[in-house]
């Protein structure tokens, strides 16, 4: 799978300094600059120290299973085009390599939401869906009750907190949503495991 990150740095020469020096023990598989500039800092096929403790599924060693991409952003600002642009194209063409279905490219968020929250409410999931590179629900209805069970039948497997659970969904799907949780945030749940179940070993069923 893929795991999108921001860098929450003020620049994305900062960001690879720190990406590129071993005593950080941290590292990525790409950095994108905020120019589009794409930064290829470990291959694709050896592991990277991205992901950190964490659950998607059945995966509990995310950083064994994934292809980290850190895209340089201060966590609070808008997503430079030139930024999303290169990352269209290199998720397409990482997914056509692997072949990654769309379910399978995530945020840190959503497979450690006891710590992480990038890459934050200001990323264009949907934008991506509407590609084929991510996924987006249809607008549905659905008993708040059945919430829970669906968040782990979609993937969301890292927390049993049902606060946490509805904070790390909402900031992916619903990031102007407020309140308690209600029908909508339970039907488009719903309407996302139905179609991107996964299996117990974190793989797309």
């Amino acid at each position: 799978m893929v795991v999108i990150h921001y860098t929450a740095m003020a620049s994305a020469a900062a960001a690879c300094d720190t990406l590129c020096n071993p005593e950080t023990q941290v590292s990525a598989h790409y950095l994108i600059a905020q120019d589009g500039t794409v930064m290829s800092l470990v291959p694709e096929d050896l592991r990277a120290w991205h992901a950190g403790a964490g659950r998607w599924g059945g995966i509990t060693d995310v950083n064994s299973h994934s292809i980290g991409i850190e895209l340089a952003n201060d966590g609070t600002s808008p997503f430079a085009a030139p930024l999303m642009d290169a990352l269209e194209d290199l998720l397409r063409a990482i997914m056509q390599r692997w072949d990654i279905r769309p379910e399978r490219v995530i945020g840190h968020s959503d497979m450690a939401p006891q710590r992480k929250i990038d890459p934050g409410p200001r990323f264009d999931w949907r934008r991506l869906a509407l590609q084929g590179l991510a996924v987006w629900p249809d607008a549905a209805q659905a008993d708040p009750a059945d919430f829970a069970p669906a968040m782990r039948a979609f993937g969301y497997t890292a927390t049993d907190d049902p606060d946490l659970l509805l904070q790390c969904f909402r900031l992916r799907f619903r990031p102007w949503a407020r309140g308690a949780l209600d029908s909508t945030d339970a039907g488009l749940i719903a309407a996302l495991a139905r179609r991107f179940p996964v299996d117990a070993g974190g793989q797309a069923a």
